[in-house]
């Protein structure tokens, strides 16, 4: 299938586990520059096509009009981990917006972070839409459909008029025809899209360059919305993630999705890369972004720093004793 080996993982000297996967990156010329595996892979966004499916919401007047904070903004691009913050800009979100919670389809659910919830758990909490992942999302798309007078019924339906927004959105952005866009159910419920990992960074290239984009309305609000993800970055997903490291870079635009799927572009170097773990594990995408960053000599040695302690090489076991080694394998 043209999968390389991306990351090794030692212990006692022995490999334990290999990481395949393809990685792409491409210049504002829109030619690839870096391949490992195959990049004409198709990929399903999952969580990583959060930015595109905001961009109805930031291609209307709705934050201004319901005077939506950039906290709160930031969190309709967002993987959310359920983090008091996160749910105090969400309940801020509700009692703004003619939205109401029992509208979301996203299913109920405690926070995906440990801490909060245990504390739900423990305090006798029931789950709620609100604390999904997703929910932010969620909330967007309704407000999006009471904007633009679409029915908010079946708003997650493929051929609802706001999910096919969104496919024409994607289409743009990534140069795929709508008729090569392969379309799933994501984990939220929502239609999920899968195009060539070549095509996913070219993508994240526009996200990184908007001058690339030729619609005037598209491109402000990329350029709104990619600010926002910026200045809001633990809004994203939330402290110690990866997406919350490379975007306090302003000079990276990056979000993840579920099964190892990544996006990130440089705004200054102008070049963008999406790359695929096929074995589904986000844990190993710190190491791998690092290493592509290393590679191409990145400047701003800070953002691998940080990169390089949320996963650091040497592999530790419960008693922090040094038991084995995660090595990055590929080269561009």
């Amino acid at each position: 299938m043209g999968y390389d080996i991306l990351i090794e993982e030692t212990r006692a000297g022995l490999v334990e586990n290999k990481h395949f996967g393809i990685i792409c990156g491409i210049n504002e010329m829109k030619k690839q520059i870096y391949q490992v595996g195959d990049s004409q892979q198709e990929v399903f966004f999952r969580s990583a096509a959060k930015p595109i499916q905001a961009l109805p919401l930031f291609l209307t007047n709705i934050i201004e009009k319901y005077n939506i904070t950039e906290e709160e903004a930031a969190l309709f691009s967002a993987s959310h981990r359920g983090e008091s913050y996160h749910i105090n800009a969400l309940e801020s979100l509700l009692n703004k917006l003619p939205v109401v919670e029992e509208e979301l389809f996203c299913p109920p659910s405690y926070p995906l972070n440990i801490e909060p919830r245990e504390k739900m758990i423990g305090e006798g909490k029931a789950k709620r839409r609100l604390y999904h992942n997703c929910s932010a999302k969620h909330i967007g798309f309704v407000a999006v459909c009471r904007e633009l007078g679409y029915p908010v019924a079946n708003y997650w339906e493929q051929d609802h008029p706001l999910q096919q927004h969104i496919v024409q959105i994607l289409s743009t952005l990534s140069e795929v025809p709508i008729s090569e866009i392969k379309v799933g159910i994501d984990g939220c419920g929502v239609p999920v899209f899968a195009i060539p990992l070549h095509s996913m960074a070219l993508t994240y290239l526009k996200f990184a360059c908007p001058d690339l984009i030729d619609d005037s309305g598209l491109k402000d609000a990329v350029v709104k919305l990619t600010r926002t993800m910026n200045h809001q970055y633990n809004m994203i997903a939330s402290e110690h993630f990866i997406c919350s490291i490379l975007l306090q870079d302003p000079n990276i635009v990056a979000k993840g999705g579920a099964q190892g799927v990544y996006g990130f572009g440089l705004k200054n170097e102008r070049i963008a890369f999406a790359l695929k773990v096929i074995n589904g594990s986000e844990e190993v995408w710190p190491n791998i972004v690092a290493s592509i960053l290393e590679q191409i000599n990145y400047k701003n040695k800070e953002t691998i720093h940080k990169l390089r302690m949320l996963k650091p090489s040497i592999v530790k076991n419960d008693s922090g004793i040094e038991v084995g080694t995660i090595k990055e394998t590929f080269t561009l």
